[in-house]
């Protein structure tokens, strides 16, 4: 006879990871803007929730980079200025780089033509709204790193990341840009296939230059500019 277990059944969702989604969805798609303050007594009111999965919710999302704790002010959405965008993708040139080679040497052709059907939707979205595109754009970048093989690596990447996906989403980009930002992902996919001749620093480094200014002005790759 099997021994009763003295757990209960763990649950797929919890509340506090529902708010946490429907506060992430609101940023992505703009409409909590940067730097805005997150009251948890009105969050608990349109939730219509207790403030405790609230203030749950809002330091789960601090430590994943979107929401900032402002010392006696409360919380408040991630609002980036341009060295902290230059300092987070320097370190995010160094920590991605080594998941596409990790993530390199685990391409099967199963998640080959995964990572392709992500990146064919990706270029399909260049009219889609921007939270659209940039929820696409996170989606495949987080498949590579989930390939790389290492949880920890995903998890850093993902919290280092998130906030510059956020940000992306409300700056006013020209249709011609947006189509080289979506295009850029096409040497991302040459390198994990095996057809780029460059290293993976700088792949990754072209790519983010597309976007963004000298994203690796604080890293020591800028000393060879």
């Amino acid at each position: 006879m099997r021994k009763p277990s003295p757990f209960s059944p763990m649950l797929v969702s919890t509340l506090k990871e529902n708010i946490a989604q429907v506060i992430t969805e609101a940023i992505f798609s703009g409409k909590l803007k940067p730097g805005e303050r997150l009251n948890e007594s009105q969050l608990a009111r349109d939730l219509q929730v207790s403030r405790a999965p609230i203030r749950e919710a809002l330091q789960h999302l601090q430590e994943q980079g979107l929401v900032m704790n402002s010392p006696r002010r409360g919380m408040f959405v991630v609002l980036l200025e341009d060295d902290d965008i230059s300092k987070i993708n320097s370190v995010r040139l160094i920590l991605e780089a080594e998941s596409f080679r990790l993530a390199r040497t685990h391409l099967t052709k199963p998640e080959e033509a995964k990572l392709l059907q992500l990146l064919e939707r990706l270029e399909k979205s260049e009219s889609a709204a921007p939270s659209i595109r940039a929820r696409y754009d996170f989606d495949f970048h987080r498949a590579i790193w989930r390939l790389s093989g290492n949880e920890y690596l995903e998890r850093t990447l993902h919290g280092l990341t998130a906030p510059l996906f956020a940000h992306s989403v409300l700056r006013i980009i020209k249709s011609e840009k947006v189509r080289h930002i979506i295009y850029s992902h096409r040497p991302l996919m040459a390198f994990l296939q095996g057809r780029s001749k460059h290293e993976a620093e700088e792949v990754i480094a072209e790519h983010l230059r597309v976007p963004w200014v000298r994203p690796e002005r604080f890293s020591s790759l800028a000393a060879s500019e």
